[in-house]
């Protein structure tokens, strides 16, 4: 058990959110006392989040579910600047139209996790661009910038691994650690926040924000980051095949979103829906011991409620049913992603390798034409065996459509219209 006194931290620690924390005792009394306010911050690069962001999203969710309030600090000012952690090369500058629009395409993300208003523990999502675009360079260098000693910046990680590969560090990059820990410091004068969380990778970062307030003057600041999560297999948290798994429902289907999270390790199970659901941990430890095909049970619970969370429940039980026809019953389910075709290309014969391209279950005809020869495609159900094939009318089945299958799992309607 958690030796945590707060339900804050004794959530995030029996759930496994806790990677560091740069005064565990401190904050934790400061947590039992009261409402703690609490800042993540996301930059506004494209319109949508993916299930990399997710772990700090539900350490939000869980701050607010346990009687405190929440930041999701837009980077509408960092956002033009760049951040180095983690990147090779120079994020590429985006306009302040794009930021404004990804702006607001962000916060339906996080409205499906957090409740906003003007209520004590309400969530709020401020900008930094508020009071990092008015300022003054001079003085900006003169008050904030005596604080940063150059040789420690270069210690840092983000920066030391561009520079080691040669890789170049516009000076712009190299100033994104003193915007970030200046935002901390206003975020205290602004709204109280004494906290701030994010992902392993930004603990140097987060440390700066509170050796700043220590010299100008704000009350003590705490650091906590969540682990940088990894599959079972070793592979980075998120990433599929296919591209980023992301939270926007026009970027990527409630059914895609369900199928994610269905296809999770068997060693990923229960850690996962400690950390991306908000079951009952006991229920939790009983699905993790299930062995067997069992398991597979235990990964449809966990794609079900992670989908709710998103999408809603009947998006989630609409994706449920669509699996259960399409795996089960080996029925063609209506709410399949469906890629619409010119009726003029079945009709002059559509070829198969094209076709897999254009469905997006292959990126190119030299990978389509591999998976045909690993019968890994199959057209209505019947294995695909000859590349130079092409799809008509005779394959449009009498639901109008022709279903396409990438293995077990991956299937796509074409429908000609």
């Amino acid at each position: 058990m958690s030796g945590f006194k707060s339900d804050f931290l004794r959530v995030l620690d029996e759930r496994g959110y806790i990677h560091q924390c740069s005064d565990p005792e401190g904050l934790d009394q400061m947590a039992l006392e009261g409402p703690i306010t609490t800042y993540i911050g996301y930059d506004c690069t494209g319109p949508s989040l993916h299930v990399g962001h997710l772990l700090s999203i539900m350490m939000l969710r869980w701050l607010q579910k346990t009687g405190h309030k929440p930041i999701t600090l837009m980077g509408g000012g960092t956002t033009r600047v760049g951040d180095p952690s983690g990147k090779d090369e120079t994020r590429k500058l985006i306009t302040y139209d794009q930021i404004e629009d990804n702006k607001q395409s962000l916060k339906n993300v996080f409205e499906r996790f957090l409740s906003f208003g003007e209520g004590a523990t309400d969530a709020i999502m401020p900008d930094n661009a508020e009071w990092l675009a008015p300022l003054n360079y001079i003085d900006f260098l003169r008050d904030v910038g005596k604080h940063f000693s150059v040789n420690r910046m270069l210690a840092f990680d983000s920066v030391k691994m561009r520079l080691e590969r040669e890789h170049e560090l516009s000076f712009l990059e190299f100033n994104y650690m003193i915007l970030q820990a200046y935002d901390f410091v206003e975020l205290n004068r602004r709204h109280g926040c004494v906290l701030q969380m994010g992902g392993s990778d930004q603990w140097g970062n987060i440390i700066n924000g509170i050796d700043l307030g220590r010299r100008m003057g704000t009350p003590q600041l705490y650091a906590l980051t969540c682990p940088l999560l990894t599959t079972s297999s070793g592979a980075k948290m998120g990433k599929t095949a296919a591209g980023a798994v992301w939270l926007k429902s026009d970027m990527l289907s409630p059914w895609d979103y369900w199928q994610f999270w269905r296809n999770t390790e068997d060693g990923d199970v229960g850690k996962f829906l400690k950390l991306f659901t908000d079951m009952p941990l006991d229920e939790i430890a009983r699905l993790e011991a299930l062995g067997g095909a069992e398991i597979n049970e235990a990964k449809k619970i966990l794609a079900n409620e992670a989908t709710t969370l998103l999408h809603g429940r009947e998006a989630a039980e609409a994706a449920a049913e669509t699996a259960r026809r399409t795996f089960e019953e080996g029925a063609l389910a209506e709410s399949l992603p469906t890629v619409e075709i010119a009726s003029a290309d079945i009709e002059a014969g559509l070829g198969v390798l094209s076709a897999f391209v254009t469905a997006g279950l292959a990126k190119t005809n030299g990978e389509a034409r591999r998976a045909i020869a690993n019968n890994a495609f199959k057209v209505n159900d019947t294995p695909l065996t000859d590349p130079t094939a092409t799809l008509t009318s005779a394959n449009v089945g009498s639901e109008g459509v022709i279903k396409l299958s990438f293995g077990r799992k991956k299937h796509i309607l074409l429908r000609p219209a």
